[in-house]
Order: C-alpha cells, then sequence, then structure tokens
C-alpha cells in the first residue's frame, strides 16, 4: 500500500480536536495521523471506494492489525495503531452519532515491557566531562549544550518540555524551573548546583545572540540565529556527545532514564520519582525499578557468601 494518502476529512477532523480540544503534543498528533491514515487506506482497498465506518467489521480490524505487523511494526507500534482507531471510532460516536464501534473489546496486542536504557556514572562523567572541556572558552555553543545536558540529567525532564522553556519559566534564585508535559500539566523542577551554574554561563552569553532583530527572546535554548531550538536540533547536539565518549546507544530520552534510575538507587521515594518525572500512572514509573533491582542482584550475587 504505498502512494500518496489523501487523508480522510473524519480523521482530520479528529487531529485537530486533539491538538486544539485535548491540546495533545504536535509528536502525538503526527503519530495518530500516520496511524489513521495507513487504516483509511487499508479500508479503501479491503471495502471498497464506498467504504464506510460503520462498514468496517471485525474482521476487516483484525486484517489490519495483521498488515501493520507484515511491515515490521513492534509490538508498542501496533499497539498504538489500535488504540488510534479506537479513540477516533469514540470521537465519531460522540461527535457524529456513530452508531456502530467495531474497536469495542478488540484485543491491544500484548506488549513486552524493555527495561529502558540509561547512562553509567562513567558515561555520565565522561559526558561532563566533554562538555566542560568544549565550554572551557565560553563560547555560545558550547555553553548551550553544556547548559543542556545538565539540565536533562538535573531534572529528568522530556525533550519536548527542555525545548519549550520560556525565560519565565526558570528560576535561578529558587533553583527551580516550571516545565509543561504532557496533557498541558505543569510541574515545578528543582535544579541541581551544577546545572544552575552551567545555565547562568549560559544565560550570560545569550543575550547577545538574541539581541538581534528576529530572535525568539523568550526561549530558553535559541539557535545562533536566536530562533528557540527545535528538538531534532538538540538531539543532534546530545548524540555528538554520546559518539565523542563512544556510547552510541544512548538516546536524549537516556538522561531522564538515568535521572531516575539513579535516584532510585539512592534510595529515592518511588512517588517522589513519579512526581518529578510528571508520569500519571505509578505503573509507569515502576519500570526503574527493575533496573535497580537487577543491580542489586547482581552486588547480592558478587558479595554474598551463600548466593
Amino acid at each position: 500500500m504505498e502512494g500518496l494518502v489523501v487523508r480522510h476529512p473524519d480523521v482530520a477532523e479528529y487531529l485537530a480536536f486533539l491538538e486544539k480540544e485535548r491540546q495533545h503534543s504536535p509528536h502525538t498528533v503526527t503519530a495518530y495521523g500516520r496511524d489513521l491514515d495507513r487504516f483509511t487506506e487499508f479500508c479503501g482497498h479491503h471495502y471498497g471506494g464506498k467504504w464506510t465506518w460503520a462498514t468496517v467489521d471485525r474482521l476487516g480490524l483484525r486484517g489490519f492489525l495483521a498488515d501493520e505487523q507484515r511491515r515490521g511494526l513492534g509490538k508498542r507500534s501496533a499497539a498504538r495503531s489500535l488504540s488510534a482507531v479506537r479513540s477516533l471510532y469514540r470521537f465519531l460516536q460522540t461527535q457524529h452519532g456513530l452508531a456502530v464501534n467495531v474497536t469495542r473489546g478488540a484485543r491491544v496486542p500484548k506488549q513486552d515491557r524493555r527495561l529502558p536504557s540509561y547512562a553509567r556514572r562513567g558515561q555520565l562523567d565522561q559526558l561532563f566531562a566533554l562538555a566542560e572541556a568544549r565550554a572551557a572558552d565560553d563560547d555560545f555553543i558550547p555553553l548551550r549544550d553544556l547548559a543542556m545536558l545538565e539540565l536533562f540529567y538535573s531534572t529528568g525532564m522530556r525533550l519536548a518540555e527542555l525545548t519549550g522553556l520560556n525565560l519565565k519559566d526558570v528560576d535561578l534564585l529558587s533553583d527551580q524551573v516550571k516545565v509543561l508535559g504532557k496533557g498541558r500539566k505543569e510541574r515545578i523542577l528543582p535544579v541541581g548546583s551544577k546545572a544552575v551554574a552551567a545555565l547562568r554561563r549560559y544565560l550570560a552569553v545569550r543575550e547577545e545572540v538574541v539581541a538581534r532583530k528576529g530572535s525568539q527572546r523568550q526561549a530558553v535554548f535559541v539557535s545562533r540565529l536566536g530562533k528557540r531550538l527545535a528538538p531534532r536540533s538538540v538531539q543532534r547536539a546530545m548524540r555528538g556527545m554520546f559518539q565523542a565518549i563512544g556510547a552510541d546507544g544512548l538516546r536524549v530520552h537516556s538522561l531522564r532514564h538515568s535521572f531516575a534510575t539513579h535516584l532510585l538507587d539512592a534510595g529515592a521515594d518511588l512517588r517522589a520519582v513519579q512526581e518529578l518525572l510528571g508520569h500519571a500512572s505509578l505503573s509507569t514509573t515502576q519500570v526503574y525499578t527493575h533496573t535497580s533491582v537487577e543491580r542489586l542482584k547482581k552486588v547480592y550475587h558478587q558479595a554474598h557468601p551463600r548466593a
């Protein structure tokens, strides 16, 4: 099923609803759009050109999910595809009076819960040493990248939360920042002393950059042109540092995982970590305890005489 897909008007309406009414992130809306475009394309091939939402039956839904798996999607992606179709049908029921919901009772493929990857302490020492060395001359880009690295690990914030930071959200006198998380929920995060120091150094040189005409003065992290830094640019900057220390497997999100894992390793309360991460469910945070338990098992087997 290749080629240009014309977006179904009901799908377009639903995505606009997610963005404007539910205030979902652009990343989530884009991902749902791709899933639903594939679903409508499948329905067009499977049922013919005059299909409707009521035409779709359970057999067709299973065919779509099977087609998703044939495309090589993992269980998490297949589960999201079904979730997208299910939420679309609920929207059509409430907004357009659709009488049937083919997704009711449909089973989401069972997901394997993956342990999150995180940076070891030795890797973090290397990362910070590298970033500090690059920033020694107080140049704009190295200072900015050092501040981002410190802030990611100090707070555990998400990529979108960092790029969305505005100056009014940063309170260096109180050592805290305010972030806007998933579901447009605000939370206040404490910032460690090293991250505060890195931010002060960066903000001092940032002033000259944002003084230019057309700059986005409210944005904390900006490009050389004074524009708010895009997530992709942050990923590129962090990836360059990861590769420089030979840690190609690390990602920006690995710093968030490291933040949570190291807090739990040090005995932090699980619910406190949940609040810091902005997780709606405690079960989402509990995945980090598995990593800590594995570490404890290793220590036990190395040290206990009868292990």
